[in-house]
Order: structure tokens, then C-alpha cells, then sequence
């Protein structure tokens, strides 16, 4: 075995040209795979650690709710509310009244999301998963000011918006009394959100209606029967069937780790055709050497050596190359994966943190060193059955 491993090693040295470029097939195909599972890691932790926080929560809409798309008709009014609130099961439900309107800073002019609610249902609605970055929270004595997300806050106008500022609202002016923390993943509309009381925004929309009820449940496992109970309910009232859309966060989680699967798989497929590429340039190379190297075949054969010490000779070295080509390529992978999130956060302000699992790592070198034996096996075979005297005789 020990006069094996120095035969492949003097091969590989004295042709370090050939097969570093084979062993770079080696390491673009599996940093494609590793850098791509560690992206997709990370998103989904990121974005179900979000909905997690939310998992007792039940989203209800006048419309149909999917992840990634949201249709609405009608709105609800304060009886579906109470209906909702008396369900078994319901901890509490708070109602929120949600409009685009022309907000003006400084005389600047841009449409925002104005949503109403009551002060006290802040914390049934975000929880602790939305913090203050400045200034305090809307209380229930007041009238005419605001709340305004980050992306208000920094983004949406030429100067900044800050504590005590003055923005005007359909006409009003509202003085601003606190600004939200960035969120950004799944709560990313909370940036671009205005908070005001629900006294003010009936006085802004002109009318009371409530654009979605978000209810907290007692016990998370009866979300999905309480949810569909609320549609019940509410479908009832309204004298319409599937009027009304309740969404269970837990389940939301569910179908999103769905989702991921499927377009982890899919992106695998595409990262896959490098390692094809990778495997034929293993193949062409040990076919070379194999070619380069007959008379030497004839030699070993004439003095003893068996078709299994010529076979596993081959094997052995198109199993070290792509070994060496799947430990790089997992560098390369983890490097590549910090910079794609690197890129992301600077040119985006998007964070993911790149997710590294042991067993993914420890995959990616063992399908190199899978792909580089398969693909070495024709060359070797065709290595093992040669004639010693025809080999001997080869020029």
C-alpha cells in the first residue's frame, strides 16, 4: 500500500499542470454546493426564527393569504371582532386599520402606509419583536402623533425624520414621538409603516373599517382548528364563503420549510453540472495517464503486479485528486459563502448569516472523492486488462 501511495504521489507531481486543473473542477463544483446550502441555511434560519416569535400569532384577513402573495375584498368591522375574541381558545385579538396615504415632510411628498391601532394592542400584535430605536410608544391620551418605522425614519425622505419632528398626514400634521428599530426579513414592512392611534386614523381614512385582526392563541397546537373557526365565523357574519382568510403562523413556518427544500434541491441540480464537468475532466486525466504510462503498466504486470494492483493504482489516484479538490472546494465554498452574505448586507443592507453544518462539509469531500473513483473506474479497468506483452511493446 505504502509503494501505491508514492506511485500515485510521483504521478501527481510530475504533472502538478494537469491535475491542478483537474482538481479545479474539483473545487468550483463543490464550493458551488457548499456555498449554496450554507445561503440557503441561513435564510431559512433567519426567516423562521422571525415567524417563530410569531408562531402563536393567527394573521386574519378579508382575502386570501399566501406566502408571497395577497389578494383582499372587503374589510371587517368591530362585530367580527368581538365574535373573534369570544372563541375558545383566543387569548386576545387586536384589530388593525392599514391605508396609503400622502404623507409630506419638509415639503416633500411620498405615499405611505398609515396604519391605525389601539396603543394597548402593540404588544399583542409584535410582542417584544419589535423595539423602540428612539423615543417612546404611542399612548391612549394621544391624538395627532405618530410612531414611524425605520425605513420612514432614514429612507423614504431627503432629510431624516426624528423625535418631535412634524410630518403632515392627509392634511393633518402629526408630531412623531418615537421611531422603530430596523427589522427588516419577514417584518420588513414594519420599516415602512406609520403608527398612529385608532381615534386619529378614523379621522384620516374617513371611515372605521378594520383591514386585519391579529389574534393570539392560548395553545399554539389548536391555532390551525381555531384559525379555521375564525374563517367560520366570520364568513357568517359577512354572509359570503371564503371571505375571510386566517393564517396560522406555525403553519406558515411549516409550508416555508417546504418551499426551501424544493429550491435547495433545485439549486443542487444547477450546482451539479459543474461536478459533471468535473468528473469527465477526472476521466480525460486518468485516460491520459493511463495512455502515458502503458509501457510502465507492462512492466509492473511482466514483474508480478495483478490487474487488482493496477486497478486500485488508478482508482487510488483519481480518488486522491478529487479528495484534495473536495477539501479546497469546502474552503472555497465557506469563503465564498461569507462574501455572497458580505455582498448582500453592503449592497443591500440584506443580513443573512451563512449557516456551516459539519455534515454538509464532511458530504462535499466525500462526493468528490465518490465522483473522482466513478469517474476514474473506465480508465482503470481499461489500465487492468492490458496485455503485459502488448503494453511492454507500446511506445
Amino acid at each position: 500500500m505504502k509503494d501505491t501511495f508514492l506511485l500515485v504521489y510521483r504521478n501527481i507531481r510530475e504533472r502538478k499542470t494537469r491535475s491542478a486543473l483537474t482538481m479545479l473542477g474539483i473545487v468550483v463544483g463543490i464550493a458551488a454546493v457548499i456555498a449554496i446550502m450554507s445561503i440557503s441555511y441561513g435564510m431559512q434560519e433567519s426567516i423562521t426564527e422571525q415567524l417563530s416569535e410569531m408562531a402563536d400569532i393567527i394573521m386574519v384577513t378579508p382575502g386570501s393569504v399566501e406566502l408571497g402573495s395577497f389578494g383582499e375584498f372587503g374589510s371587517f368591522n368591530e362585530r367580527d371582532l368581538r365574535d373573534v375574541e369570544r372563541i375558545s381558545g383566543v387569548k386576545e385579538a387586536a384589530a388593525m386599520m392599514g391605508e396609503m396615504q400622502e404623507v409630506e415632510y419638509r415639503g416633500e411628498k411620498v405615499m405611505v402606509e398609515i396604519v391605525g391601532i389601539e396603543p394597548r394592542d402593540m404588544d399583542a400584535i409584535f410582542g417584544e419583536t419589535v423595539e423602540l430605536e428612539e423615543g417612546r410608544e404611542l399612548r391612549e391620551n394621544d391624538h395627532k402623533t405618530c410612531t414611524i418605522g425605520y425605513s420612514i425614519a432614514k429612507d423614504y425622505f431627503d432629510d431624516e425624520i426624528g423625535v418631535n419632528d412634524r410630518i403632515t398626514i392627509n392634511g393633518s400634521k402629526f408630531r412623531v414621538v418615537g421611531a422603530l428599530e430596523k427589522q427588516g426579513g419577514f417584518r420588513s414592512g414594519v420599516d415602512s409603516q406609520i403608527y398612529v392611534t385608532k381615534r386619529d386614523a378614523v379621522n384620516i381614512f374617513d371611515a372605521d373599517d378594520i383591514s386585519t385582526i391579529f389574534v393570539r392563541v392560548r395553545n399554539i397546537g389548536e391555532a390551525e382548528e381555531i384559525a379555521d373557526e375564525i374563517e367560520e365565523r366570520i364568513d357568517e357574519n359577512h354572509k359570503l364563503d371564503d371571505f375571510t382568510s386566517a393564517m396560522a403562523m406555525g403553519g406558515a413556518i411549516e409550508r416555508l420549510e417546504s418551499i426551501f427544500g424544493i429550491l435547495q434541491v433545485f439549486l443542487l441540480a444547477i450546482a451539479s453540472i459543474s461536478l459533471i464537468v468535473a468528473a469527465m475532466g477526472i476521466m480525460n486525466t486518468i485516460l491520459m495517464s493511463v495512455m502515458e504510462r502503458t509501457h510502465e503498466i507492462g512492466v509492473m504486470k511482466a514483474i508480478g503486479a495483478k490487474n487488482r494492483n493496477i486497478l486500485s493504482l488508478f482508482l487510488l489516484e483519481a480518488g486522491v485528486v478529487s479528495t484534495i479538490g473536495g477539501v479546497f472546494g469546502c474552503i472555497a465554498g465557506v469563503v465564498a459563502a461569507k462574501a455572497i452574505c458580505f455582498f448582500l448586507y453592503t449592497a443591500y443592507e440584506v443580513e443573512i448569516a451563512a449557516i456551516f453544518k459539519p455534515e454538509v462539509l464532511l458530504g462535499g469531500v466525500a462526493i468528490a472523492m465518490l465522483v473522482g473513483i466513478l469517474s476514474g473506474l473506465y480508465p482503470a479497468r481499461k489500465a487492468s486488462k492490458m496485455s503485459p506483452v502488448e503494453a511492454v511493446r507500446y511506445e
